[in-house]
């Protein structure tokens, strides 16, 4: 299953149905289509992994018991292949400890068959948002990597040092740099990440993993 690094916030959000009988497939691809989603439905695990994934917010409602395999298989192999898709298990009443397991796994829900049209509605909502809100992030992040990687070595040094609480008088004295150069580093490394505080550039550099060193850490704590 291919995931689309690109993500369309507008686009109408897609319910993806893995379950081998073909009714049960039918009556949720109407459901679905019925409140404004798009769907999509699989009999089969590797029709499922087959498919690529739009560039919209999306879920799987996976039923546990499959012909050819286990639904937390199925699970496990997303997983496995870096596709953090939400999942909502449909279960029958003597699969309820395997739906638990799945929701350690990281399911979002599991609603026990037959399950009201509701029930399956709100799960599939709250999976959609929680995939949505994921998209979101991950696209912020990226928008962060692309403005770090547009920063001069220097830029990306001060930036280290000024996340590490340093003032500029510091930051100069350990770059070997005057303040005033200092200062110019410091407008445009926060102009070109689009910062407009000091606890905005902090909060960036957490999304980003950017860590000072530990020499910075001791000077900042000097």
């Amino acid at each position: 299953m291919a995931v689309s690094d690109r993500f369309d916030d507008d686009g109408t959000p897609m319910v993806l149905v893995l379950d081998d009988d073909a009714a049960v497939r039918g009556a949720l691809d109407s459901l679905f289509r019925s409140v404004g989603y798009a769907a999509a439905t699989f009999g089969a695990p590797d029709e499922l992994m087959a498919f690529d994934l739009p560039m919209v917010p999306c879920c799987l409602v996976l039923d546990i018991r499959l012909k050819e395999a286990n639904g937390l298989d199925v699970q496990a192999r997303l997983a496995d292949s870096d596709v953090p898709i939400p999942v909502v298990l449909m279960t029958g009443h003597g699969d309820i400890p395997m739906a638990v397991s799945g929701m350690k796994a990281g399911a979002i829900d599991f609603l026990v068959k037959p399950f009201r049209e509701h029930d399956m509605l709100a799960a599939v909502n709250a999976a959609v948002a929680a995939d949505r809100h994921r998209r979101r992030k991950e696209n912020q992040r990226e928008h962060l990597r692309s403005a770090f990687r547009t920063l001069t070595a220097r830029e990306r040094e001060v930036m280290g040092f000024v996340t590490a609480g340093l003032m500029n008088k510091q930051i100069a004295g350990h770059m070997n740099l005057s303040e005033i150069t200092v200062k110019i580093h410091r407008g445009n490394m926060m102009r070109k990440m689009g910062a407009q505080t000091l606890p905005d550039l902090v909060r960036m550099a957490e999304a980003l993993s950017v860590r000072p060193e530990p020499v910075l850490r001791q000077a900042a704590c000097a």
